[in-house]
């Protein structure tokens, strides 16, 4: 009895522990601005603490160019990558920045996107945390 209980109580906790650690990056998104009225900023950030600074801005750097971002500029050295999407035909560009930065052991990414007015940016929790997740793969 005791023994199907404490297996249950892991078992408990061990699932409650994942979906906690899933949802870091999600429980840090934020964003400021009225879509099509002003400008919008999405951000969110996540640690890793086992991911050295140097890793963790090479990881950062492939994911942005699979999302297919274009004028990529990467400082390695200052771990900040700044990168550019135009997809609404307007000419005004659609600004990623992303920081690395030491933690502890381990890194801190920072990710901010901005829309400028008059544009909107569907799902960004999402995109946005694909790439600070990009890190852990």
């Amino acid at each position: 009895m005791y023994k199907t209980a404490f297996y249950a109580f892991a078992l408990a906790t061990i699932s409650i522990s994942s979906a906690a650690a899933a949802s870091t990056c999600s429980q840090h998104y934020q964003s400021s601005g009225v879509p099509l009225v002003t400008g919008v900023t999405y951000k969110t950030w996540m640690e890793f603490p086992s991911v050295s600074p140097a890793v963790a801005f090479d990881k950062v750097s492939r994911a942005v160019l699979a999302e297919g971002f274009v004028d990529v500029n990467a400082e390695k050295q200052l771990g900040t990558l700044t990168a550019q999407q135009e997809t609404t035909g307007s000419g005004r560009p659609q600004t990623l920045r992303v920081v690395v930065r030491k933690s502890g052991k381990g890194s801190r990414i920072d990710a901010l996107f901005m829309v400028p007015q008059g544009q909107v940016a569907p799902n960004m929790s999402d995109n946005l945390c694909r790439v600070v997740n990009s890190v852990a793969d």
